[in-house]
């Protein structure tokens, strides 16, 4: 029989492992990846399509036009059986499936790590996929409308008010993506435009951005707060309710969106697939061969690989991390197979970091170069622009770009893509009107 390489997860990890596999492996070799959609989402530009600069689907790597020779399987890893080389899982029909491999690749990710707060679960939104960013952008949109009809401006206020929690990446190029937005749109709501907006950030660090020096990491803050952004550090956040939220400072402040980026977590897929760990990631060598497992490896935010920059600490979840891993890991694994010379360690160290603040501003840290505003931004495109996989995604994102560069963000609101109403609800909603409202057809 064939040898076969099961990948689990598509995100940066599993796609570029099973990418350059095809590359490397011979045509014998069988690969299978297991995903959850058929796509891998490119996240650093998140920010960029929940402010409405960029188009979702254009973020987003389709699994199926650019994997020619791998087996791609739509569904949730379930559980394994290292000793036994089986991995588990459901797929997109129900049914449960056994996938015997020769080497296992696991890349699921991670998830949005919480905490035992009142309401957070119910009330707050993240920021880690794409359904979460655009559900953003239509939740603003929709409140800005909402507020426009409000005659109370007191009453406007918490629709209006914004609360991000977490001072890493994501909460930092969200809340400055999202007001930048906003403070745009304002100009199209006079009402809401009386009473403003209120941005508010909240950390429980000493500093926001704890990855990029600590010189930059003030500019920014500094830079943050000319906008109008409140900063709020050494703060906890207490509750959470469908009207407000709770600050360890005492304050409890009206509002109706609060976006939940404190970090992320190791996938508790982790723990079902009779694997070592660490602190809820899978305990590797440098290698990234799992501990105690010839043919077993995991890259990506679900595992601990040494950090060659920082000893005796597992590499960053970053995107620059995962990709670099799974260039070197189909390398191993067709080592592993017999079909290359030798496995080798993961020596790469991070060569620095980029965040972006809005329309045409960003700041950078190139290997300890900082760097700031209309540079930065520009670099970070072309940073991005290297990275994006395909000369098809390659273009949009240009055209995107450019197509920002000289008009204005739409604000239209499009919650409703994805769940048309039945036949039946082609009307006025029910308690809208009087029962005998007539809607012409077409209207």
């Amino acid at each position: 029989m064939p040898q076969h390489v099961v990948i689990a997860g598509g995100g940066f990890g599993g796609y570029y492992t099973a990418k350059t596999l095809e590359r490397v492996a011979p045509d014998g070799v069988r690969i299978t990846l297991i995903n959850d959609v058929n796509f891998m989402l490119y996240s650093p530009l998140l920010p960029g399509a929940a402010a409405g600069t960029l188009e979702p689907r254009h973020i987003v790597v389709p699994l199926r036009e650019h994997l020619k020779r791998t087996e791609l399987r739509l569904g949730w890893v379930t559980g394994g059986d290292p000793a036994n080389n089986t991995l588990s899982a459901k797929l997109l029909n129900g049914e449960v499936v056994d996938f015997h491999y020769d080497q296992l690749v696991v890349a699921l990710g991670s998830v949005s790590r919480t905490f035992p707060i009142p309401g957070l679960v119910e009330h707050a939104i993240g920021f880690k996929t794409i359904a979460e960013a655009i559900a953003l952008r239509n939740r603003l949109v929709r409140f800005l409308e909402t507020a426009e009809e409000i005659d109370d401006p007191e009453q406007r206020r918490s629709y209006l008010t914004f609360v991000f929690v977490g001072g890493g990446y994501a909460g930092l190029e969200g809340i400055a993506e999202m007001e930048d937005f906003a403070r745009g749109a304002l100009r199209r709501y006079p009402r809401c435009r009386e009473v403003g907006t209120r941005w508010i950030l909240v950390d429980v660090a000493d500093r926001i951005m704890p990855e990029i020096q600590p010189q930059l990491a003030a500019f920014t803050a500094r830079l943050l707060t000319k906008r109008g952004i409140e900063i709020m550090l050494k703060t906890e956040v207490k509750e959470v309710t469908g009207e407000s939220v709770t600050l360890s400072n005492g304050e409890t402040i009206p509002c109706r969106t609060v976006c939940w980026t404190a970090g992320v977590k190791a996938s508790p897929v982790a723990g079902r697939l009779g694997l070592p760990l660490e602190k809820g990631r899978i305990v590797c060598s440098d290698e990234m061969r799992v501990s105690g497992y010839d043919n077993v490896w995991a890259l990506g935010d679900i595992a601990a690989i040494p950090d060659p920059a920082r000893p005796g600490m597992p590499c960053p979840p970053t995107a620059q991390h995962a990709i670099r891993q799974g260039k070197l890991m189909a390398k191993n694994v067709a080592a592993a197979l017999g079909h290359r010379a030798r496995v080798k360690p993961f020596k790469f160290k991070t060569l620095g970091a980029f965040a972006d603040l809005g329309r045409h501003k960003a700041v950078a840290n190139l290997m300890g170069l900082r760097v700031r505003g209309f540079p930065a931004w520009a670099l970070c495109r072309f940073y991005h622009l290297a990275w994006v996989p395909g000369a098809e995604r390659k273009s949009r994102l240009i055209a995107d770009w450019t197509v920002e560069f000289i008009f204005p963000r739409d604000t239209a609101e499009l919650g409703q893509l994805g769940h048309p109403p039945s036949l039946e609800e082609h009307s006025i909603p029910r308690g809208a009107a009087p029962e005998d409202t007539v809607v012409p057809s077409g209207s």
